[in-house]
């Protein structure tokens, strides 16, 4: 099979890394791609949402199968354009990827399907939204409705920094359009679990959970980041935790995309919190998470290309997948100045040494090679480091040995990731 991953960070290097391993795979392409990337697949430089080229693309090469990493692509059309070039792929159309690309529509849905979730309101004005924040209280969280690189969420502690935040997004559109619309909404409190399902429009194969690490500093201080670290699996996904999330949350998601007329078809993250009364969704996402990708992956024993396969086919009610017993973690090397101002153009060294070690796996994320052949840090989030173990406590002492390999003085990275879990303590 011709296989073209659309995308560039470290979520689409570890797609690419476990397609690769397909004896079903014959050529492999990414587009756009980056450094890490290149030494797997066909590099390709079209740009993940220039969908009018990358559908030219797929069907001057004789492209398989078309699997879209991030949610820009999905959101703009990329699976409705392919498919009516007669080119499977393996993602949401974009009327069910607004499970992604409009928070308002995700929580009316909800409400529709008696999904358990946080209390809400749509706010289309900066007045309504005050009003809102001061009827709730803080803590509240303030969401902008629409995509915004996953910046677009902020849990405020106090209703000063609500009102803040409501100013920058809907006046002073930080976030440009995807901010004209916010979504307030209660704050709730327990645990955060990222839980991933393949689905193929009716059926639901479950792809287990991984817990990110979403603010910029240890201990969870700082602003929120596209994630500096993951670990899975997840101590508190029991079995009977998975049914319930599978019987409450996603397979009535599905049933209702499905009544709606647009099945949904391809990855659903489903972000929970873990309350007191059970879990409830936070929000959905329609692709693979990044960091979480990158630790779910190496778990996997299956082959993956024939799971996205039978998505696209509507096969996956008899499909099963298998999981190596290892536990696996992530650690995000970041640029300095991320995530407000990150800075590019440093040197990064020592990766084959690191890459070396007992378990570890490097990603390639916002890296390039500058004129003189040298491998630069070329945006915010630059490496996802990680590494398999035993256990949590082994993974996490291979990932943070390969970081410290590393010879980047530019870079930073958190250094508690997954630290309870490794004491036995967490998630």
């Amino acid at each position: 099979m011709r296989v073209l991953v659309v995308g560039s960070g470290g979520r689409e290097h570890a797609l690419c890394w476990a397609l690769a391993a397909s004896p079903l795979l014959s050529q492999l392409f990414c587009a756009p791609g980056n450094p890490g990337i290149a030494d797997l697949a066909t590099c390709v430089p079209l740009g993940a949402t220039d969908i009018a080229a990358l559908v030219g693309f797929a069907r001057d090469n004789a492209i398989d199968l078309v699997f879209p990493g991030p949610e820009a692509p999905l959101a703009a059309g990329i699976t409705d354009a392919m498919e009516a070039a007669g080119i499977p792929c393996c993602g949401p159309t974009a009327a069910a990827a607004r499970l992604e690309s409009s928070k308002s529509f995700t929580k009316t849905l909800c409400d529709e399907a008696a999904i358990p979730t946080a209390g809400w309101e749509r706010c289309t004005t900066a007045e309504a939204a005050h009003a809102a924040i001061r009827r709730r209280g803080a803590p509240v969280v303030v969401k902008a409705d629409g995509l915004a690189a996953g910046k677009g969420v902020v849990v405020a502690a106090t209703a000063a920094e609500a009102h803040a935040a409501v100013d920058a997004i809907m006046t002073g559109r930080s976030l440009g359009e995807a901010g004209a619309t916010v979504v307030i909404e209660e704050c709730l409190a327990g645990e955060e679990l990222s839980f991933f399902a393949l689905c193929d429009g009716v059926h639901a194969l479950p792809l287990g959970g991984a817990q990110d690490h979403k603010r910029v500093g240890d201990g969870d201080t700082g602003p929120n980041t596209g994630g500096m670290g993951a670990y899975s699996p997840v101590p508190a996904l029991t079995p009977a935790l998975e049914a319930t999330i599978m019987d409450r949350i996603v397979r009535p998601a599905l049933a209702a995309m499905t009544a709606r007329g647009t099945p949904f078809r391809g990855i659903l993250f489903v972000g929970l919190m873990l309350t007191a009364d059970g879990p409830k969704l936070i929000e959905f996402n329609v692709r693979f998470g990044d960091p979480e990708c990158q630790v779910l992956l190496p778990r996997l024993k299956s082959d993956l290309l024939p799971a996205l396969l039978a998505a696209c086919e509507g096969e996956l009610g008899q499909f099963d997948l298998r999981w190596y017993d290892l536990a696996a973690l992530a650690v995000v090397l970041a640029a300095s100045g991320y995530p407000e101002a990150p800075q590019r153009g440093s040197e990064i060294r020592g990766l084959a040494a690191a890459a070396s070690l007992p378990g570890v796996q490097i990603f390639h994320a916002g890296t390039a090679r500058d004129d003189a052949g040298r491998l630069v840090a070329a945006g915010g989030r630059v490496l996802t480091v990680c590494a398999t173990g035993a256990d949590a406590a082994q993974a996490r002492a291979r990932a943070y040995a390969a970081v410290d390999a590393i010879d980047w003085p530019e870079g930073f990275c958190r250094r508690d990731i997954g630290a309870r879990a490794a004491a036995g303590t967490g998630g």
